[in-house]
């Protein structure tokens, strides 16, 4: 086995730019990436929350699932999704045109290997495909999972090798509205693709994967900066690192994979059963439904939180839970600073009896006990154009 060490950090098609513009730079899902620039994780979280930040988000895993003859119509539609219903509890068959659905990849046990999107296209043309968008770090067994599933039936198409643009933030809107017109009309969690643009064929989402509203843009490669740079030119818009994805993220209440939700983790004890459709349930015909199902009427031996601690010092990943007896009860998955709260936010996995929000909780940080109690997610609510 290669010594990870050596092996060379990948490149998006905007690492040109993040040097350019002074970027700190280090290594997540085997890309070098911009962490922070000049102004700082808290600048820039906050200038998210009240502007537009501009993410690369190219490292992540945007692809095509399609049949050999796309057509159109439900038809093609229900068989394309019938081959990655093997592999998610969600109703992906249900999707109307142009809508996507967040969901996860579960192995035979119910675990979840990662969490993604898949969308269904609004062409009529294109009902036999799916746009789908997973992890960086998990990306190539991701791909490998989804063709396997899919056989000789359909072809998963990678389009990693695009430049993916994420603007995000309240005046989001306004600033696509001068470059993508079109996508203006789109509202939470609904894709369109654009023919034909200043910045060729592009794919633009409305998913605000940050927690604010936003929209992410898979453009070919060749106009990745160009299309960047055009975004920066609006002086609503900065540039926004890994870090303050993160707080954003947090205060949201979503999960980080391989921190939050892993494969020893299922969809229940993760608190997102809502994934599961009514229409699997009823079906049990996804992996690990015996158990699944199981859990849904009976419980999980513990289940994910948010966390807030009631002082001013975080508590980061792996921090020890206990109850107010001092009796460990679970542990800190992602936990920091949230500039918009002003104050430590955190989430992790607690024991079922203890997941009411409210209860009180102790954190062992640095040998100390911390005064934290369980909170409802997410910390910050979301303003999606629904």
């Amino acid at each position: 086995m290669a010594d990870v060490s050596t092996i060379p950090l990948k490149k998006t098609p905007l690492h040109a730019m993040h040097l350019r513009l002074g970027a700190r730079m280090a290594e997540f899902g085997g890309y070098d990436m911009p962490i922070q620039y000049a102004d700082g994780i808290m600048a820039e979280h906050n200038w998210t929350r009240a502007h537009a930040g501009l993410f690369d988000v190219s490292h992540m895993g945007p692809s095509f699932l399609t049949l050999p003859q796309l057509g159109g119509g439900d038809e093609a539609h229900r068989k394309v999704s019938a081959l990655v219903e093997k592999l998610v509890p969600s109703d992906i068959a249900g999707l109307a045109p142009g809508k996507i659905q967040l969901t996860v990849l579960l192995n035979a046990d119910g675990g979840i290997i990662d969490d993604l999107m898949i969308g269904r296209p609004s062409d009529p043309a294109m009902q036999g495909g799916l746009y789908i968008v997973v992890n960086a770090g998990t990306k190539d067994n991701d791909f490998a999972v989804i063709q396997n599933a899919a056989g000789g039936e359909a072809t998963l198409h990678r389009a990693d090798d695009r430049a993916l643009v994420a603007i995000q933030g309240p005046e989001a809107e306004a600033v696509i509205a001068g470059i993508f017109p079109e996508a203006v009309g789109l509202t939470f969690m609904t894709f369109v693709k654009l023919n034909g643009t200043a910045f060729g064929d592009v794919v633009a989402t409305r998913c605000g994967y940050t927690g604010e509203d936003g929209f992410e843009i898979l453009v070919p490669a060749e106009h990745g900066e160009a299309f960047a740079n055009r975004l920066l030119e609006d002086e609503r818009v900065k540039p926004i690192g890994l870090g303050a994805r993160d707080s954003l993220r947090l205060e949201g209440g979503m999960c980080l994979y391989g921190h939050d939700i892993d494969a020893s983790k299922t969809p229940v004890a993760a608190s997102l059963s809502w994934m599961i459709s009514r229409p699997r349930r009823e079906r049990g015909d996804f992996p690990g439904a015996q158990r699944i199902l199981g859990e849904l009427k009976d419980g999980v031996p513990s289940k994910r939180v948010g966390i807030k601690p009631l002082g001013r010092a975080p508590a980061r990943e792996g921090t020890e839970i206990q109850n107010i007896d001092g009796e460990t009860i679970g542990v800190i998955t992602s936990g920091g600073f949230g500039p918009t709260v002003n104050g430590p936010v955190a989430q992790g996995y607690v024991d079922t009896s203890y997941a009411k929000a409210g209860t009180p909780l102790k954190l062992l940080v640095r040998g100390k006990q911390l005064d934290a109690e369980v909170a409802t997610l997410p910390f910050v609510p979301a303003k999606y154009k629904r």
